[in-house]
């Protein structure tokens, strides 16, 4: 029997490399740049850096979201709506006083307006921002 251990291969072997070492002619450093118009490894996803212009992203016809919700404001119409919830909450003052001394238009006003926030598209806030979805 020999003295070899079986389960290693033979050491006369030209190709095996002993574990840990690198393939000949590896150097870490001669990796291209990243290519123009790409971030840095580490950059944000998607390579776009935040558009401080509006911070929550942009709707399909290019307007600016709001940090509010439809939804919330919706939901606050349809449940609150004879104090005027919903449109306290997007910042319309006027019409929340409205509401407010209406009692809602007497629930239909409410109401209504609640569900015109959940299904419209183009309800905004006081500054004029889209509500988010």
């Amino acid at each position: 029997m020999s003295d070899q251990n079986p389960y290693q291969p033979p050491p006369s072997d030209p190709y095996q490399k002993p574990p840990g070492q690198q393939p000949s002619g590896y150097d870490p450093t001669s990796y291209p740049p990243p290519a123009a118009g790409y971030p840095p490894y580490g950059g944000p996803p998607g390579g776009y850096a935040p558009d401080p212009n509006a911070p929550y992203g942009y709707d399909r016809m290019g307007r600016p979201f709001s940090h509010k919700s439809k939804i919330v404001a919706g939901v606050l119409q349809i449940l609150l709506g004879g104090v005027g919830a919903g449109r306290w909450y997007t910042g319309h003052t006027g019409m929340a006083v409205a509401q407010l001394l209406t009692c809602g238009g007497l629930g239909i006003w409410a109401l209504i307006d609640g569900i015109i926030f959940l299904v419209s598209e183009d309800r905004t806030d006081s500054r004029g921002l889209v509500l988010k979805g």
